[in-house]
């Protein structure tokens, strides 16, 4: 009896519907756990650009009506967003949704593309994967949701550090710059290149911001002068430092202490977070590793900021790039790949469980751990994060840890190592063909000579 052969798929209609189905999986769980915020920050910025364009009012006065939120961010920001004066509510949204996953796509490109190409897999297929992961992911998802601008400032940042400080460009620091303008706090990325010694570059991004602030105050020197001289120091306008969103050391601290933060308890945290920072991002550009710098940075300025909301936290995203990169990595020892794919794994899963929020009104016990969750994984990034070892002079350089991209070298005073070794073997081979002619004269080549500063 004849039996009837199913046709075989495909492998990329298989592929096609894998992604599907994985897509339903993260559209269900982002229709269950996601909180509705109903856009409420770019509600903020709508309403502000209004009431100031629109209406001629000062745009620091402007509150959502019934709250005592307003407008927080410097005047820059401020100038960039005032077409929303002239655009209607649903088209605000649509814009903010698709520049934020404009962004993040790009943003993965940068982070985990050079991982799959050192995989090997195929690339559309990867990247629909780790979009739906990343779409999952606490903050991201509360950035989106509240229609918040972090995922654009990270775009800015990460496309900076990834390619033109790295790559030496002459306009290294002005992503950083511009991001510092919107938002002070990417500014830690400016004492980032500080601390690691590229001086050009974070000259362009001081001057970068400097340059944006004045034209912003040239553009509104009112809403300049509110901003510079009341706002900006009036922390009543983000809300309580001991709100459970607050991640930062400042809601740690609160949530300690509450109803009585110590302040000068937190002041000390903040001081011991920089040193511990500033040691292990030098360790990393001197390893030429600048993924684990920008990584690190990233960390240490959703802990020191006096508030970290929850949806500030997409900073994380570039430490579990790296821990993925390391899971993936067959090159080092089996033993730590398998420690290093746990630990991203449960950093991935607790970032998009909403574990504080179940501890909103419990700061004791076993709700002082849970109230604390993201901030106490970020200080176990931090001191634990890994990092590329540094070259061996008789093995070449460290792998970057964009196995992709070339990293170049990590201060102005740094050798090329892959250039030393280029002329050392050229060195070696014209001795071997000098050997191996000599005694014919007259066809011009020359004995080799030893290479100087090889």
């Amino acid at each position: 009896m004849l039996t009837a052969v199913r046709p075989k798929l495909r492998p990329a209609v298989k592929k096609v519907l894998i992604v599907a189905a994985f897509w339903a999986v993260v559209w269900a769980f982002l229709s269950v756990a996601a909180a509705r915020n109903g856009y409420f920050d770019l509600k903020v910025y709508y309403g502000a650009m209004d009431y100031w364009v629109n209406r001629g009012g000062d745009i620091y006065d402007y509150l959502v009506p019934g709250t005592p939120y307003g407008f927080t961010y410097p005047p820059f920001a401020a100038a960039l967003m005032t077409p929303m004066a002239y655009i209607g509510w649903h088209t605000a949204i649509a814009i903010s949704v698709t520049m934020n996953v404009l962004a993040l796509l790009v943003i993965l490109t940068w982070l985990v593309g050079p991982v799959i190409k050192r995989q090997g897999w195929q690339f559309w297929f990867a990247m629909a994967l780790a979009f739906g992961l990343v779409a999952a992911f606490e903050p991201v998802r509360e950035t989106v949701n509240f229609g918040q601008v972090n995922i654009l400032l990270l775009f800015l940042v990460v496309g900076d550090v990834l390619l033109l400080v790295r790559g030496g460009s002459r306009l290294g620091g002005i992503g950083i710059g511009l991001a510092t303008a919107i938002k002070l706090t990417p500014g830690v990325f400016i004492v980032y290149l500080l601390v690691t010694r590229r001086w050009r570059a974070a000259a362009v991004s001081a001057a970068t911001a400097a340059t944006a602030t004045w034209a912003a105050a040239t553009f509104a020197p009112d809403a300049s002068r509110v901003f510079w001289t009341d706002a900006m120091w009036n922390t009543d306008r983000v809300g309580s430092s001991s709100f459970v969103s607050n991640q930062a050391l400042s809601g740690l601290v609160s949530r300690l202490f509450n109803p009585d933060p110590m302040k000068p308890l937190w002041l000390l945290l903040v001081l011991i977070t920089l040193a511990v920072w500033a040691w292990r991002v030098r360790r990393a550009i001197k390893a030429r590793d600048e993924l684990a710098g920008l990584a690190l940075t990233g960390l240490v300025g959703c802990m020191v900021s006096p508030i970290s909301w929850i949806h500030h936290l997409v900073w994380v995203l570039p430490s579990l790039a790296i821990l993925f990169d390391y899971a993936t990595d067959k090159s080092i020892d089996p033993r730590r790949r398998r420690n290093l794919a746990i630990i991203g794994g449960f950093a991935y899963l607790l970032l998009c469980s909403r574990t504080p929020w179940a501890f909103h009104a419990k700061f004791d016990g076993l709700g002082l751990i849970g109230s604390n969750a993201y901030i106490l994984l970020m200080i176990g990034l931090l001191i634990g994060l890994p990092i590329r070892e540094p070259a061996d002079a008789s093995t070449g350089p460290a792998r970057s840890a964009d196995p992709g991209h070339s990293t170049g070298p990590a201060v102005e005073d740094v050798p090329d190592l892959l250039e030393i070794d280029r002329r050392v073997r050229a060195a070696f081979d014209a001795k071997d063909a000098g050997a191996a002619v000599r005694g014919k004269p007259g066809d011009g080549i020359e004995p080799s000579r030893p290479l100087v500063g090889a």
